[in-house]
């Protein structure tokens, strides 16, 4: 299995916590670089900074990026709540522009969100991978599917598309039917699974993770770490009860 680590922390207050969480992420992709881990990094445009002076967060995220090419290695520029999905996506647009940033930054799209199938299409247009997953925002049904259903058939509908783009992509998710979907869809159209990968998280469905990787798929681990777990968890529990069902249901599995 591959890795995706992620220093838990966002929204942070004041530049000088910004670029203390740039440094451990160049410190991450040095050391990633010099053990030779098959490993990536996730990161929050807010925990950059992006609340306090959006330029800031995008020098901070543009000297990650450029790192990350020179190292060969990749950025995966997390999605948080709607009121962030369009700065997000835009910074992500103006970092894989810049020379030989391409290939080396992308974004995460969430299946909930109405608007997600014009993003996907711009995105793909552009050659910008992709995480795809469900979403785990509380957001009002004006802007997000509400009905489990509806999310599901947006989540399939989207990994087609993304699996025939031409671009490796990443499928989030712990769901079995998802994960079916997207098997059966790829032998249907021929897609070898070096063209994308499977995602979870650290901890989540490991059963099924091992599974994934022993039938040939390609499988990598979110590994969020930090001292900020706490406060993040409460959030994403506030947030959404559901994010609480999932994990202890989880747990027991």
């Amino acid at each position: 299995m591959s890795v995706s680590v992620d220093n838990l922390g966002e929204n942070v207050t004041n530049l000088e916590e910004a670029r203390e969480s740039a440094h451990l992420y160049e410190e991450m992709l040095d050391e990633i670089t010099a053990r030779k881990l098959n490993a990536n990094v996730s990161l929050k445009l807010t925990h950059m900074g992006l609340d306090v002076d959006q330029k800031v967060a995008f020098e901070i995220a543009s000297g990650l990026v450029d790192q990350a090419r020179r190292l060969d290695n990749f950025v995966r520029i997390d999605m948080e709540g709607s009121p962030y999905t369009q700065k997000t996506l835009d910074l992500v647009k103006e970092l894989h522009r810049q020379p030989g940033a391409a290939g080396h930054v992308g974004a995460v799209i969430q299946a909930y969100l109405r608007r997600s199938e014009k993003d996907v299409q711009e995105l793909c247009a552009e050659g910008i991978r992709i995480r795809l997953c469900k979403g785990a925002y509380k957001e009002p049904p004006e802007i997000a599917f509400q009905a489990k259903g509806e999310v599901d058939a947006n989540f399939v509908k989207l990994m087609k598309m993304l699996l025939v783009s031409g671009t490796y992509h990443g499928i989030a998710t712990h769901d079995p039917n998802m994960i079916d979907a997207t098997k059966e869809f790829a032998r249907k159209e021929n897609i070898a699974p070096s063209k994308f990968e499977f995602q979870m998280l650290y901890g989540i469905r490991r059963d099924l993770q091992q599974q994934l990787v022993k039938e040939g798929w390609g499988m990598r681990v979110y590994l969020p770490f930090g001292t900020e777990w706490y406060p993040y968890l409460m959030r994403r529990l506030a947030e959404r009860p559901a994010n609480a069902i999932f994990i202890l249901k989880n747990l027991f599995r």
